[in-house]
């Protein structure tokens, strides 16, 4: 069993449980989370929101998954994102469990 976090921009919500559902993923948990960027590296020009400290509306999904369906989900989202000519993308962290109860 691994802990799957996926964070994204709000926009990609329904994207990501289209993958999840692909994935064989069912049960699942998600809030709205506002994401922030600070962007104060950057010269002006590069930077896509035009200040320093963006505030980003994004989702937070976390599930518990069998192991035989992480390599499906990565590939799915990993599509996903090489479509994409935005500079927002699905990130995703997988985890090892030690124990589930």
């Amino acid at each position: 069993m691994k802990l799957v976090i996926i964070t994204a921009i709000a926009e990609f919500e329904k994207e990501v449980k289209k993958i999840l559902k692909e994935s064989k993923v069912l049960s699942y948990s998600y809030r709205d989370v506002k994401g922030y960027r600070d962007s104060t590296e950057e010269a002006v020009g590069t930077n896509w929101f035009g200040a320093e400290m963006n505030e980003t509306q994004s989702v937070l999904f976390y599930a518990l998954v069998p192991k035989n369906n992480i390599s499906l989900l990565m590939n799915l989202v990993n599509e996903f994102n090489d479509k994409q000519e935005a500079k927002s993308h699905i990130h995703v962290a997988v985890l090892n469990v030690e124990q589930t109860n």
